[in-house]
């Protein structure tokens, strides 16, 4: 898949090329078993934003990028060599893919293992009620709390500080997007 990224005025920022399998040729069952992806409800949302605005925490939007690219396959996945980028020769082959790529049914699921993974890691625990929130208790009883939606993330916490180094922790381990502070947008500076 081919696509231009302009700027606000018209000229090319960017040309991506992206490698999409054709998911919608899986048959569940047969080419995947599980197909899961972590969406936040807007109540959720609200919540987590009631819960820093009450607390004058900051929240801030993190993106990973290529998020969908970062999850190892569980399943054996072959794919069908590119029409415009066949080996001459091996046009009959075959990929077999180790992690996942857009486009494939387990794509998402994938991505949720790795990130679930790294909060574990992290000592965030997984909310029982609502799956998309994690929560992690710090020192002198500072709290950090994530929201995730797919592959967003809300950050608000207690401690700007804590918040700081699991940002950090999240650029090492991710290719992420700091969208900045949430606070601002809304419109909610503390002092």
């Amino acid at each position: 898949m081919f696509k231009l990224k302009l700027k606000p005025n018209g000229e090319i920022a960017k040309r991506k090329a992206r490698l999409v399998a054709r998911g919608f040729m899986q048959k569940a069952g047969m080419d995947y078993v599980e197909v899961y992806a972590r969406v936040a409800r807007l109540e959720t949302v609200r919540l987590i934003v009631a819960i820093a605005c009450g607390r004058k925490w900051p929240m801030y939007h993190l993106d990973v990028k290529s998020s969908f690219l970062n999850g190892p396959l569980d399943e054996v996945v072959y794919v069908t060599q590119p029409p415009s980028f066949k080996v001459k020769g091996k046009e009959d082959m075959v990929y077999r893919l180790h992690k996942a790529l857009y486009g494939l049914k387990q794509a998402p699921r994938a991505w949720n293992k790795i990130i679930d993974s790294f909060l574990v890691q992290q000592d965030f625990v997984e909310c029982k009620f609502e799956y998309v929130v994690y929560v992690k208790k710090g020192i002198e009883c500072s709290q950090l709390l994530i929201c995730l939606y797919v592959d967003d993330l809300i950050v608000t916490g207690s401690d700007v500080n804590e918040i700081e180094v699991f940002k950090s922790q999240m650029m090492t381990e991710f290719e992420m997007t700091n969208l900045g502070n949430l606070t601002y947008f809304l419109g909610m500076e503390f002092t």
